[in-house]
């Protein structure tokens, strides 16, 4: 349902009401440097494929975007910071996201590279929603994290928004102009293929049912008293 919502909130016509799609690529993509696993990568593309149409400015695309993750980023910084590694503790046992497979491997990259684990893990899934509750559990300095952040969020935003625009102006070239209401069935099919995998681990995972074990007899205790008279007998 979010990748659905996601493309009608940004599927508007240019004008006074696009200042809402704009607002919805900085939330989205925020919320999701804070920590929260949102699709904030796809809302960029689905942006980006719009401006290209001539539905949306490409630059207020990119502005929004870089701004949501900069943004984002520090909160979740700050968060990590004040809260320790207690935060992902809680969070591990409640989202598979943060489960601790996960936040060992992201911080193994943290000690290795540092800030420019920040930087390039605006490109990577997992780190991108990692960065800055992590970097502010281990103590990072703030401006160092702050540089990383700002210049991977800006490489980020215009790498993905700028190839995301060329290959619709290519599309547009040639299959013709992009249905805003084919994006939204692409964003529908995404979201059912994705509940119905979600249903069938649950299937594999789900216990098939109490463990039924033949009743094994148990030899009965023999009380020392009536040992001894068996004995005597």
């Amino acid at each position: 349902m979010g990748a659905t919502m996601h493309a009608l909130a940004i599927a508007i016509p240019t004008g006074g009401i696009a200042i809402v799609a704009y607002l919805v690529v900085g939330l989205v993509i925020g919320v999701e440097s804070m920590g929260v696993p949102l699709p904030g990568e796809t809302t960029l593309v689905a942006a980006a494929l719009l401006a290209s149409q001539g539905n949306l400015n490409i630059y207020f695309v990119i502005g929004a975007a870089a701004t949501g993750a900069i943004i984002g980023d520090s909160i979740g910084y700050f968060i990590g910071r004040k809260a320790g590694r207690s935060l992902f503790e809680r969070l591990g046992r409640r989202f598979h996201h943060f489960s601790e497979d996960r936040i060992a491997k992201a911080e193994k990259y943290f000690h290795r590279y540092g800030v420019w684990t920040v930087f390039f893990g605006r490109f990577v899934a997992l780190l991108r929603i990692f960065a800055g509750p992590m970097a502010g559990m281990l103590r990072m300095s703030y401006p160092r994290f702050l540089a990383a952040n700002a210049a991977g969020g800006i490489a980020w935003s215009t790498t993905i928004g700028v190839v995301a625009y060329k290959v619709g102006d290519n599309a547009d070239k040639i299959f013709g102009q992009v249905s805003v209401w084919a994006l939204v069935a692409i964003g529908v099919v995404a979201v059912a293929a994705y509940v119905v995998l979600k249903l069938r681990r649950r299937r594999v995972e789900a216990p098939s049912g109490p463990m039924l074990v033949d009743a094994v007899p148990v030899p009965a205790q023999v009380q020392p008293g009536e040992a001894e008279t068996s004995a005597d007998a």
